[in-house]
């Protein structure tokens, strides 16, 4: 999923906001630190992401070249989490 820095800050400040707002969290840093903090764990994790889907597209390509009876898309979803399991990230 490809997400631009403007939709992360955006989430990630929702996220933030609603959870003190809500009391769920307390925090010792003011909520800006805590919302860049957020903001970089999830850019980090959208880039994982995104090297696990290049790396699948990449492998059922060579795989589908092959074989051409095999079906793409089914073959990438197969890659893709195998590849996250090994990565130890969930999708």
């Amino acid at each position: 999923m490809a997400m631009r820095e403007g939709q992360i800050d955006a989430m990630a400040a929702y996220l933030v906001q609603g959870l003190l707002e809500r009391g769920v969290i307390t925090t010792k840093a003011d909520a800006a630190e805590l919302t860049a903090c957020v903001v970089e764990l999830m850019s980090e994790n959208f880039e994982i992401e995104s090297q696990i889907d290049e790396e699948a597209d990449r492998m059922a390509e060579d795989l589908a070249r092959k074989d051409t009876r095999t079906d793409v898309s089914r073959l990438r979803a197969m890659i893709r989490q195998r590849l996250a399991e090994k990565k130890g990230f969930t999708l």
